[in-house]
This record gives C-alpha cells, structure tokens and sequence, in this order.
C-alpha cells in the first residue's frame, strides 16, 4: 500500500465543502494523534494507553485510515468542482443604481467579513447582491443564504433571481419556506424567510453549509431580525470563512455597522421618477345592497384598472407593454383580487356574463379589450410579493409602472 503524504491531504482539506469541511478536519487531526501514538508505543516509550488518549493504531491501520479518509476528502472537493460547473454566467441591468456600485460592493466582500449595503426602494440590492457573491465565486464551496422578512418575498426573489441568471427555477436558484422546501444538491443560491434560517441554526450551530449569509430589509427590526444579527455577532469569529451581507434602507445603517465592529457600509441610491397621483374613492355603500365590503373593493379596483386605461388612451400612453401594481394589506386579499380581476379581462360580452359573474361593471368592450395588453400585477403593502405570475408570467417593477403609466392607484 502506497504512503500517502499527509501534505496532500491538508492541501485537498481546503478544497472540500464547508459542510464537511470541520468534520474531516476533525477525522484528520485524530488520525494523526492516534499515528503518534502508535510511533511512541512501537518505541517503547509508552508502555500504558491513558484515559482521554487517542488508540495507537498500527502502521497499516493507519494506512487503511488514511486511504478511507483520502477518499471522502477527494469525494467532497469532486463535488466543489461539479457544483463550480454549475455557475451561470452573470450580467447586470445598466438601469438598476446597485449594478453602477457593483465593483465597490464586490471590493468590500472581498476584504471584509461583514458588510452593510443600504439602499432605497428600487435600488436592486435584493436581487444583484447574490449575483455579485456568484461573480467573486462563492457560493461553490457552501450555499449563499438570502432571508428575507415574508414567504411570498422569498418565493418571487428566487424566481426574479433565476430568471435573470437564466437557470431553472429551483435548481441554481432554490427558495425554501414553511411546508416547501425548493432546495437541492445543485443549488448555490438559496432564498428564505429569517425563521427557516434561525430554526436551522438548532441543528447546525455554526451555520456551515453556507459561506455567504444576506439579510435582506434588516431595518424592519423584527424579532426574528435581531435575534440572527444577535447569533451571527457570536458565530462570525468562530467562522471567519463565512462571509455576512446585510442591506437595509437608509434607516439605521450606522447603528448596524457599530454591532459588527465598524462594518463598512456602501450606500446606493434609489431611483425616482415623475408621477401624477390622482385619487380615486369607492362607491358609497347603501344599507339595503347585499354586497359586501369586500364586493364593493373588488369592483373599485376593476374600475379604476379601466380609468387608467381610459387615461392612457387620452394621453397617447398605450403602446408597448404597461404595468399596473396594486398593493393590497395580505395575502387573501391578493388571491381574491388576482381572481376578480382574471375574470372581469376574461369578460368580453354583454351584461348577461358579466351579472353571472356577480359584476355589475358599465365599462365598455373596447376597455377590456385593451387591458389585454396590460400587465396587472398585485402585491402586498410594503412587500415584495408580485402574484404578476398568476395573470401574465412576468413580474413587474415599480419605477417602470410610475415611468409609464404616470398614476398611481
């Protein structure tokens, strides 16, 4: 059997994945304590095993346990070569402020520990932040953790995440929240709510199968928020192989540079755009209608999605795609208004259809016609969580609304 030079192995241990790095590091320094050992009672200078000492092993029982463990290490850094294979190729949209900062972002994650990005709505900190982790080439060796504050956030920013790097959703780009687990062998970037990543540290106290951890909208504060900024402050000098983003609005940002010693802090600024804001209020409710609440703000929405069509076709506005963002307080209420609203553009005949849907919309033909065209997408009050998907398979941003449809609703 061929000796095997214990230099290969400390070079091959850090090539190995994180989350098995520290346990064959570990096999590694109790294979070598039990060789001394065996070198020392072959020689006659220790005639007694004591309590607490490694078992001296024999020269070929040591070559056995070098071989074995030789193989697990080359195992592992094989799958660090596959998993390198597996990066796409990263571009960046000219027309989002963070792609204008991402060298000075790619710079302080190379030679910081920790890192504090904040930026305004808009800035696209949530989505280009795991695509530049990609470029300096993390994410091979252990996965890059993305938390965000909601399910529905997490879900939609893999999704956005994955289509731009152009990867299958739930491979490269995985999501895991409550009961759904979008997580594979294959994956290097994966999004989820701040509670699936404080529940994981329960079984894997240093975290190790990640190498970059994001928290995303730490300025809401949230319990859940602290308590990982709190754990992360203890875990960093324990891990330093393990890189931390935190990106936050500009609320605060001091304040979370000082708990990690004077993180550096990159600022990006958001973008802005001119908008009318025209106010539009609901019917009045009558005492002897049998409608509900609920009725009457469905029917507002699908009235005030055609006066912005009316006002677009009155300003020379429609052409080329458009978009409608609705914010709406939770996620009943999106499902509900997603459907109200598939079904009053799938309504194209007469008052007949429409009462049979249970509408009573004095909106003309034409109107829904050109909604066709729209892209409608629903979101939750300061939250991230586009059901766009549901009506026309592509999400929607902010600015581009504002830019072209110039209302708000």
């Amino acid at each position: 059997m061929a000796t095997i030079n214990p230099s290969e192995i400390e070079q091959l241990l850090d090539a190995t994945m994180l989350k098995d790095r520290f346990r064959l590091q570990q096999k590694w320094r109790q294979l070598k304590r039990s060789g001394s050992a065996g070198v020392k009672a072959q020689t006659g200078r220790s005639s007694a095993q004591g309590k607490g000492k490694p078992k001296a092993l024999s020269v070929e029982e040591i070559e056995q346990a070098q071989e074995k463990l030789l193989a697990q290490i080359k195992a592992s850094a094989e799958r660090v070569e596959a998993r390198q294979n597996l990066v796409p190729k990263v571009e960046y949209p000219d027309n989002l402020p963070v792609s204008q900062k991402k060298a000075d972002i790619a710079d302080a994650i190379l030679n910081n520990q920790v890192v504090v990005v904040a930026g305004e709505t808009g800035s696209g900190k949530t989505t280009q932040i795991p695509k530049i982790c990609l470029d300096l080439g993390l994410g091979v060796k252990g996965l890059i953790g993305h938390t965000q504050p909601r399910r529905l956030a997490a879900r939609t920013v893999a999704t956005r995440v994955a289509e731009e790097l152009k990867v299958p959703f739930g491979e490269q780009v995985g999501y895991q929240v409550r009961f759904t687990d979008q997580v594979t062998e294959n994956t290097l970037v994966k999004l989820m709510t701040d509670g699936i990543l404080l529940a994981e540290t329960q079984k894997d106290r240093f975290l190790n199968r990640y190498e970059v951890i994001i928290i995303d909208e730490a300025h809401e504060r949230s319990l859940n928020i602290d308590f990982l900024l709190g754990y992360l402050k203890q875990l960093l000098p324990k891990r330093p192989d393990l890189k931390l983003i935190i990106t936050s609005a500009t609320i605060d940002v001091d304040r979370f540079s000082k708990h990690f010693s004077n993180a550096p802090v990159i600022e990006v600024s958001g973008r802005t755009f001119p908008a009318d804001v025209l106010y539009r209020p609901l019917m009045e409710l009558d005492d002897d209608d049998e409608r509900d609440y609920d009725q009457y703000l469905h029917q507002g929405i699908v009235e005030a999605v055609d006066e912005i069509n009316r006002i677009e076709r009155e300003r020379k506005w429609a052409t080329g795609p458009r978009d409608i963002l609705i914010f709406l307080p939770g996620e009943r209420e999106i499902r509900e208004t997603a459907e109200d609203l598939r079904q009053a553009l799938d309504i194209m005949a007469g008052p007949a259809e429409r009462e049979a849907a249970g509408w009573k919309l004095n909106l003309p033909e034409a109107s829904f016609k050109d909604l066709k065209e729209l892209k409608i997408a629903v979101w939750a009050n300061d939250e991230m969580a586009p059901v766009s998907h549901e009506i026309e398979e592509r999400a929607m941003q902010v600015g581009e609304t504002l830019a072209k449809l110039g209302a708000t609703v």
